[in-house]
């Protein structure tokens, strides 16, 4: 069996849960585990939030109708599930059928459930556009739309909820303008004693240095996988990588100085060493962009990747040391003191963690531990 894997450690994941609850304080907690809990296996992630019990989530946000369904079949019986996609009129049964929160963005799916003549109780939740500029109905229009979205027979609005589009930024000043814009909107709902659920605004970012934007309910993405969501948000919460990635050499060559390594010839060999090479590659999420810019983790010690990364397979330089076929190699994780995260791989991407922990591919086994 192929030997690179996804360590997913699950006490970090709740270690970093219960920190992110210390820090809100009363306000609820909405995990977000869309796009496979952000590469780290949806289904397990959420089982082990669910050994919480009195204290687990309270909602679980995904961003596909087809994710929602995926939980609910996996048991996910009890907690309320919100979809972040806007409702399509098309997906109305299942929503019913799973007990799956939708989101109303417009006018358009306000007129078509309108006319649907609900016979059950569907709760919804409304995406505010403050300024996000993505999908949800404009701040502008949004009171309207929940006023009349309140008459609808059979219709409970759960929630109402915005989106920040700067608060991992180090000016906070257009997401506080965001969050006035929705307050305001709230202010008016109260005014007119229209029950609009609970409100909800801050992401990780703004749960790291926006305490103003806490609310009723929080939602946490990145920083429940242990990962800050920029290099400019506090870190006033500890948190710790739940993934590592890990594999084993499987080939060692000696090379000579002038020998070139794998397609380009974009690494030449300086003096007599030895090339190891690792399966894993651009197909399981090891970005070309990481060529010679990259490092692992052999026996406590950190060693340079040379040569474009392929497909499937990566090369290290390990000068003359002893390292043999089958040695562990850490490619993002810790060994003692010495330790590779995402955010090293950011640096050289200019990427951020989401887009390295949702790339780690599929042929990548999840192996799960506590």
């Amino acid at each position: 069996m192929r030997p690179t894997h996804a360590e997913i450690n699950l006490k970090n994941l709740l270690f970093n849960y219960n920190n992110i609850k210390k820090k809100i304080g009363s306000s609820e907690i909405m995990t977000v585990v869309k796009a496979d809990a952000y590469g780290h296996g949806m289904i397990e992630c959420v089982k082990a939030l669910e050994t919480l019990e009195e204290k687990k989530p309270s909602y679980y946000g995904v961003a596909l109708l087809e994710e929602a369904v995926e939980l609910r079949k996996a048991k996910i019986t009890t907690q309320p599930i919100l979809c972040f996609s806007p409702f399509a009129s098309g997906e109305l049964n299942e929503y019913l059928k799973f007990k799956i929160i939708p989101t109303i963005t417009d006018f358009v799916q306000l007129r078509f459930l309108k006319k649907s003549y609900l016979k059950k109780k569907l709760a919804v939740h409304v995406n505010i556009d403050t300024g996000m500029g993505r999908v949800g109905i404009h701040y502008s229009q949004a009171f309207s739309l929940i006023e009349k979205l309140s008459k609808i027979k059979n219709i409970k609005i759960d929630g109402v909820y915005t989106h920040f589009a700067t608060s991992d930024e180090k000016d906070k000043s257009f997401a506080k303008l965001q969050l006035s814009r929705f307050l305001n909107i709230l202010g008016d709902l109260k005014e007119k004693n229209i029950n609009y659920g609970l409100a909800h605004t801050a992401n990780s970012g703004a749960i790291l240095d926006l305490p103003e934007s806490y609310l009723d309910i929080i939602r946490c993405g990145i920083s429940l996988y242990g990962y800050y969501p920029s290099c400019e948000t506090s870190e006033s919460i500890e948190l710790r990588p739940v993934m590592s990635l890990i594999s084993k050499v499987s080939t060692v060559a000696s090379v000579n100085k002038g020998d070139s390594v794998s397609y380009g010839r974009k690494f030449i060999v300086k003096k007599k060493s030895k090339i190891v090479s690792v399966p894993i590659g651009y197909a399981d999420g090891v970005r070309r962009g990481l060529t010679n810019k990259m490092n692992g983790i052999i026996k406590n010690k950190k060693y340079f990747q040379v040569g474009t990364v392929t497909m499937d397979r990566i090369m290290f330089d390990v000068n003359n040391d002893n390292i043999k076929i089958g040695d562990k190699i850490i490619l993002i994780g810790k060994s003692r003191n010495v330790e590779i995260t995402a955010t090293d791989w950011c640096e050289v991407l200019d990427t951020i963690p989401y887009e390295i922990t949702c790339g780690i591919g599929k042929r990548v086994q999840r192996l799960y531990k506590y």
